[in-house]
């Protein structure tokens, strides 16, 4: 029996490409088998030159360019695209329903407490474009404004230098969309650049949650989880019931996915305050994460002079600003004190976490001798105590997540 020869053109330098490649291999291993072609991409990638006299019985393809969509076309094989909704094309198309992802956005931002928003747009893509309006709309629809961030220029170093203008005369603190996360990164970049403080004084979520950018970035980049796998299986399902005549798709049919949740990272870890003191004694319980805090030092920080010479090393107290901002710290919930004190040990578990090399895990209570740095609240933490994490270092050996 001929196995069914299909080639892959999907872009593999970003997380969600990777994963709509292993949607499609799972599509592959449950119905198959399949003989695939595939080899590492960019979205510049061009279209490989044998194709063009291939024989084979199908594409699966992330489009950006009006040359690609014409050599697709001339193969007058079924293809299946994965990308492009701006260039007219003939092929079914499976991909994300990026109307939810800019309402999510807004969502999250007013669950955090902000009111004042804005976004920094691609133009590149109507799907871009898309995830732009919709944020806008769900933000003029809660009763709040949105300025919008377009860059006419091409030199990156102009562009860093308008965003970080752009953002340092926004009323802060602002919840700021970057419609994907090359943009995000560049938002974070910009900030830094114009002094302003992450997430105390501008949130900023991207979407598409590309690992390396939302990690490299600094801090690292809360961003909208797109479900790639779902994509690529069902562009694998979509492309086998037309190779196998069971159903031919009608030109330009449209396989819409819902995208997933947002991934919660430093760039949006914040409660929203416009206090000015309580904006600063956070940022500096962030910034002093591993370290005991003495109240007196934090309070000068926030503005609260000293009362007297005790200092007592606690995560926080409620009297540190004063117990009549305590009700901009509290969500629904414990009470604010409680919750606080926990955002202090958590802040200071994430360092720890960093240090030790290892994503948290999901965190018990805390733990009677949670002051006591690296020892038990670290073994707590990853999983493994931070003696023994560092002979597994020096061997070589990964240490279970």
């Amino acid at each position: 029996m001929r196995l069914p020869s299909v080639a892959i053109l999907v872009d593999t330098s970003r997380s969600y490409g990777r994963d709509i490649v292993r949607g499609i291999r799972r599509y592959v291993a449950e119905h198959g088998p399949w003989s695939l072609y595939l080899e590492p991409r960019d979205l510049r990638s061009s279209f490989p030159e044998w194709l063009k006299n291939w024989h084979g019985d199908g594409i699966l393809s992330r489009t950006v360019d009006e040359t690609m969509i014409r050599q697709l076309k001339a193969t007058k094989l079924p293809v299946v695209e994965l990308r492009t909704s701006m260039l007219k094309h003939p092929f079914p198309f499976v991909g994300i329903d990026n109307s939810v992802i800019g309402s999510r956005v807004a969502a999250h931002f007013r669950t955090l407490g902000f009111q004042h928003f804005a976004c920094v747009q691609d133009a590149s893509e109507n799907f871009f474009l898309e995830r732009r309006d919709t944020f806008i709309q769900a933000v003029n629809d809660a009763g709040f404004e949105c300025p919008v961030f377009q860059s006419k220029h091409k030199n990156w170093e102009q562009h860093q230098r308008d965003l970080a203008t752009w953002l340092r005369d926004l009323p802060k603190p602002a919840g700021v969309f970057a419609v994907n996360d090359q943009m995000g990164f560049w938002v974070l970049d910009a900030a830094r650049r114009a002094g302003l403080a992450v997430p105390e004084e501008l949130a900023v979520v991207g979407a598409e949650n590309d690992n390396m950018l939302c990690e490299t970035a600094s801090p690292p980049l809360s961003s909208v989880r797109l479900r790639g796998q779902a994509v690529g299986y069902d562009a694998a399902r979509v492309l086998d019931e037309w190779m196998t005549k069971k159903r031919l798709p009608k030109p330009g049919e449209r396989h819409l996915h819902t995208p997933g949740d947002i991934v919660t990272r430093q760039s949006s870890d914040i409660v929203a305050v416009e206090d000015p003191r309580i904006a600063a004694a956070l940022r500096f319980i962030r910034q002093n994460a591993t370290q005991p805090l003495d109240v007196a030092r934090v309070g000068e920080r926030a503005g609260r002079p000293r009362r007297g010479p005790r200092a007592h090393h606690v995560a926080l107290v409620p009297g540190l600003l004063g117990h009549e901002h305590l009700d901009h710290l509290s969500r629904n919930g414990p009470p604010a004190k409680g919750r606080e004190h926990r955002r202090a040990l958590r802040a200071r578990d994430d360092r720890r976490a960093r240090v030790l090399g290892h994503r948290p895990r999901a965190r018990p209570r805390p733990h009677p001798r949670a002051q006591q740095p690296f020892s038990r609240p670290g073994e707590l933490l990853v999983g493994v105590h931070p003696v023994a994490h560092g002979h597994d270092r020096l061997l070589g050996h990964a240490v279970a997540q």
